[in-house]
């Protein structure tokens, strides 16, 4: 399917979303929210993929003779338009899937929250992450007020959105909002690895881990080992279970086959 503001790309078992609107510094409108929808269900449905990452196009312009180049996951809703956009940060938290945000440069407003709804946020040193939607007289309402405190705390969380002041990449790192911070240079290097990392791992393991923490922490420690419990009981009863088995015997790599 041929998109017009994202790109997708798959490879080695490992998906990639890129946000493809630069010169909006890749904001969120109803056609990339409408496209990014069928893409995530086109991932979903691929047996093949394992892993997701989402990131931005960064803007390039020519100024004075040279190119300027701005480096951006996203800056949020497009504020220019006010169609309905698909609910994209609830559907990627909603994702089976491992899923990390790479984000280079400005991931403001609702690219931070989508960040957050991400399973992983590996980030430059050049970047800038933040919810300013104070200074417009809002608040963040794409889970914004909801998964920041969950991520760094109450009073930090208080903090970035009452302010409406963005943080660094080393600061966001020491905060607990990114997972890993590195140099714009080797800021895909890094993800791929650590995306291939995990494709690597059984894909029914991934899918059942993921979903016993998510569910979990969303009640009481009874009610989450309970589902612990559930979802070992289907591990149990899988092709891979049987196959990690078989090549720790063997001592040999196992081979995952998704069921």
């Amino acid at each position: 399917m041929a998109y017009e503001t994202i790109i997708v790309e798959k490879r080695d078992h490992v998906a990639r979303i890129t946000f493809n609107r630069p010169q909006r510094l890749n904001a969120i409108n109803s056609t990339l929210g409408k496209e990014f929808k069928a893409a995530l269900e086109d991932i979903a449905e691929d047996e093949e993929v394992r892993v997701l990452i989402i990131t931005g196009t960064p803007r390039i312009m020519e100024k004075e003779g040279r190119q300027e180049i701005t480096h951006c996951f996203s800056a949020g809703w497009d504020l220019s338009e006010t169609a309905q956009v698909e609910p994209i940060v609830e559907m990627t938290a909603a994702f089976e899937k491992p899923v990390i945000a790479m984000i280079n440069g400005y991931a403001l407003g609702g690219g931070c929250e989508l960040s957050l709804a991400c399973d992983f946020i590996f980030a430059s040193e050049n970047s800038e992450i933040g919810l300013p939607e104070i200074n417009r007289g809002l608040l963040p309402g794409w889970g914004g007020t909801q998964r920041l405190p969950r991520r760094i705390g109450i009073s930090k969380a208080k903090w970035m959105i009452l302010s409406g002041d963005a943080v660094s990449g080393p600061e966001a790192k020491r905060i607990g909002l990114a997972d890993e911070v590195v140099s714009k240079e080797s800021l895909d290097r890094v993800v791929t690895e650590f995306a291939n990392k995990l494709a690597a791992k059984p894909p029914v393991g991934l899918k059942r881990i993921k979903e016993a923490i998510n569910k979990g922490m969303d009640t009481d420690l009874e009610k989450g080992l309970e589902i612990e419990q559930h979802m070992l009981g289907e591990l149990l009863q899988t092709e891979d279970f049987r196959e990690g088995i078989n090549a720790f015997m063997e001592k040999r790599e196992p081979r995952w086959k998704g069921r």
